[in-house]
């Protein structure tokens, strides 16, 4: 029963990081409410399956470019483009809000689309969904 709920939460977080509207935030705070695994394993899983949930988008958006003329591609030339302009402008660094609802899985696509660096996407990807799930878990845990 234990591995079902870390493959549960996996599971959650991989594909909230998609374009699929899961909600990996109620699973973890319902795993961390039932006191039946360890916090710090709960935080990796959620941060390792939204990360990986992430990495998913970047090697779409690195592979789905060469498609952004197609008639049947999901997004519109002048969205993209707008996109692309904001991520241009701000950089790498706004990848650090790539946890935020509605804007945050669509800038790991655009990342992949403009080549960002592997190694930095993980990196900055990583650090803030991490540190999401870690405020989650203080709040609900009433850390602080």
């Amino acid at each position: 029963m234990l591995e079902l709920g870390y493959l549960g939460l996996f599971l959650a977080a991989f594909g909230a990081a998609s374009l699929l509207p899961l909600q990996s935030e109620a699973v973890l705070v319902g795993l961390l409410l039932a006191e039946s695994h360890p916090v710090a394993a709960l935080l990796v899983v959620a941060t390792a399956g939204n990360l990986l949930g992430s990495l998913l988008n970047w090697w779409l958006g690195r592979s789905l470019d060469r498609f952004r003329h197609r008639r049947w591609f999901p997004v519109g030339a002048a969205q993209l483009d707008r996109a692309q302009h904001w991520y241009r402008r701000y950089g790498r660094w706004s990848l650090l809000l790539s946890w935020l609802p509605v804007v945050g899985d669509p800038l790991t696509l655009v990342a992949g689309m403009l080549r960002e660096s592997l190694w930095v996407f993980l990196l900055l990807v990583g650090l803030a969904k991490g540190l999401r799930y870690l405020a989650l878990a203080a709040l609900t845990l009433g850390w602080g």
